[in-house]
């Protein structure tokens, strides 16, 4: 197991607890429904989109409680956004709206190097999300009850008052109970291209949380650190860490220093976007469920694979059966594996 989870909290009235909230951004997504570019479509396909609540609607497929937490705007796209949540089985009710600030867009544009982004979230409704989220008495039970509170390194670039916000939850613990997962999600365009402005700032929030997904290449980019064991070295022990290198596979680390290599089976790719959160869904939900290390490296695997053979940023909803088979491969099986 990567790190030790509080148990179940008692269900308080009709409903449980949510297992895991994810705080953070989530936008309408616009993009093609082929892979022409963005300035050569007419028409263009509505969706919805946020590395947290990426996470929340994939632990929902698996059969787990999530909740999302966050802030849209008064509008119908932040309407969109509730209800397509819901409707993955998504818990929204602590979810604000903003009478004031609009609800973040992004536009998607393929092309041959992958997929670009185009954000339009300055000022928008997340972007005003402050500390005192988590005194709020409608918050306050969710979080406080949740066993994991997911966020990433996106939140804290989107304005001041969230990177306080981001902060307040994980360096100083503003929220006692549920372990801290955090995500480094490194978004160049968000910190204006200057990685050496994001770098003391996510290397401190990974440092202080219980568990931590970071990309070999970001982390490299970031820190220096080019290796599973480097970034290792450089977070400190005492942590859950998860090393994702592409392609070649996935390292963990569990907070007692175990130390866990699975590589990726092999796959298609149509688009990328997504298939990061899609991975540490997969580890969570493995961590749930009381699996070892392994099991949720290779979950995140298989989800992550999902994936990136669609279009949408969340993966579908795969066969539990399907998933626990995979789960049951030796090394050599598993080795072999060819995800279509």
């Amino acid at each position: 197991m990567l790190f030790p989870l509080p148990p179940p909290g008692p269900p308080s009235g009709a409903e449980p607890p949510a297992d895991v909230v994810c705080l953070g951004e989530t936008m309408a997504v616009l993009g093609p429904s082929d892979t022409r570019p963005l300035a050569h479509q007419r028409t263009l396909v509505l969706t919805v989109g946020g590395a947290e609540s990426n996470v929340a609607c994939a632990l929902a497929s698996l059969g787990h409680r999530a909740a999302w937490l966050g802030r849209v705007g008064d509008d119908p796209l932040g309407r969109r956004v509730l209800d397509d949540l819901t409707a993955r089985g998504v818990d929204v009710s602590a979810a604000e709206t903003d009478p004031d600030r609009p609800t973040g867009v992004y536009f998607k544009d393929p092309g041959p190097d992958g997929t670009g982004t185009y954000y339009y979230r300055r000022n928008s409704a997340a972007a005003a999300m402050d500390p005192g989220l988590t005194s709020r008495p409608p918050l306050r039970p969710l979080l406080h009850r949740a066993r994991v509170l997911h966020v990433s390194g996106i939140t804290p670039a989107l304005s001041d008052s969230c990177a306080a916000l981001v902060t307040h939850i994980v360096s100083r613990r503003a929220v006692p109970g549920p372990v801290i997962s955090f995500d480094v999600n490194y978004r160049p365009a968000l910190w204006r291209h200057r990685p050496a402005d994001a770098a003391p700032v996510l290397r401190e929030l990974a440092r202080a949380a219980d568990i931590v997904f970071v990309g070999r290449d970001e982390a490299e980019t970031l820190w220096g650190a080019g290796s599973a064991k480097g970034v290792r070295d450089l977070l400190g022990p005492g942590r859950a860490l998860v090393v994702k290198d592409a392609w070649n596979g996935a390292t963990a680390y569990t907070a007692d220093g175990e130390e866990t290599f699975v590589p990726t089976p092999a796959g298609r790719v149509v688009e990328r976007v997504g298939a990061g959160d899609a991975f540490a869904a997969g580890c969570l939900a493995a961590l749930l469920e009381g699996r070892a290390a392994a099991d949720g490296l290779r979950l995140g695997h298989l989800l992550a694979a999902a994936t990136l053979g669609t279009r949408e940023d969340v993966p579908p909803v795969l066969p539990r059966a399907t998933l626990d088979h995979h789960l049951t491969l030796d090394d050599a099986a598993w080795s072999a594996l060819r995800l279509t």
